[in-house]
């Protein structure tokens, strides 16, 4: 991992970075919370298969806007290199906005996966790395620190290059089960996959037939014990049950009910005339 400080040497580092075919890239945001956020880090790795660190870049850019711009000319509005992101539209709010050119989202390439393939309850790089990777004990303290301090914490310079860590993995991951849901339509098992789909159907009319059934069970119960919402389920009004009597009854309820009631009752034409 190099981390680099001077315009000079981010310069000659984005000048080779220029010629690589695929960068995966993060950054980190100073006052990111407020109306003037700052481009702090922007972290590049080049190698998907490092796992160490290596061949990971970190430039602080912090107040460096001419280093920026020459980041976002030699390589965000590349048409010829892939950029790689997670969540790619916050990051290139701070690289290019709509100037930047060929860039993937790994975010938007999880949510094209069927879930049943990839059941996540949300599609944060944390998430990714922990159900596609394996990645174990994922720390995103950091991710809140404040990255417009200078010097950064140890914590903070591991924190930023593992995300590229992370990043990659997951790229790579989403590659292997995009090759999955998009096999050549030439070669497909017709038959295979019409047996799967019949079997498919006859579970999911028995879960929809289950389901149903427990619907029912647990309406009925809920108007048995006159409770109009639980924490898992909510009846609309036309389910709750009401009892219609007497209003002499309803009179002497009002009498005997020990907090008063105050609460308006429209009357009709005819019950006013009485």
């Amino acid at each position: 991992m190099t981390y680099l400080i001077s315009a000079s040497a981010i310069n000659t580092l984005i000048s080779e970075l220029s010629q690589a075919k695929t960068l995966w890239i993060d950054t980190e945001v100073a006052d990111y919370k407020t109306p003037n956020p700052r481009l702090s880090l922007i972290q590049v790795l080049d190698n998907p298969k490092d796992m160490s660190g290596k061949n990971i870049h970190i430039l602080d850019v912090l107040e460096q806007s001419d280093v920026i711009d020459h980041f976002i000319n030699e390589i965000m509005i590349n048409t010829q290199i892939e950029k790689i992101f997670h969540n790619a539209s916050y990051d290139i709010k701070f690289l290019g906005k709509s100037q930047a050119k060929n860039v993937t989202c790994t975010m938007d390439m999880a949510k094209k996966i069927p879930y049943y393939l990839l059941p996540l309850p949300n599609y944060q790089l944390k998430t990714l790395a922990s159900v596609l990777c394996n990645f174990q004990e994922i720390d995103k303290q950091q991710q809140r620190s404040d990255w417009g301090q200078r010097p950064l914490s140890e914590a903070q310079i591991e924190y930023a290059y593992l995300d590229c860590i992370y990043l990659a993995q997951v790229y790579m991951g989403l590659l292997d089960l995009e090759s999955q849901i998009s096999p050549d339509t030439a070669t497909e098992d017709l038959a295979q996959l019409g047996e799967r789909c019949i079997q498919l159907e006859h579970e999911c009319k028995l879960l929809n037939s289950e389901l149903e059934h427990l619907q029912t069970r647990i309406k009925k119960a809920m108007q048995a014990h006159e409770l109009s919402e639980t924490p898992h389920f909510k009846l609309t009004s036309y389910e709750r049950t009401s009892v219609k009597v007497k209003f002499l009854e309803l009179a002497k309820f009002i009498q005997s009910y020990k907090t008063d009631l105050d609460f308006p009752i429209t009357l009709t034409q005819k019950l006013k005339k009485t």
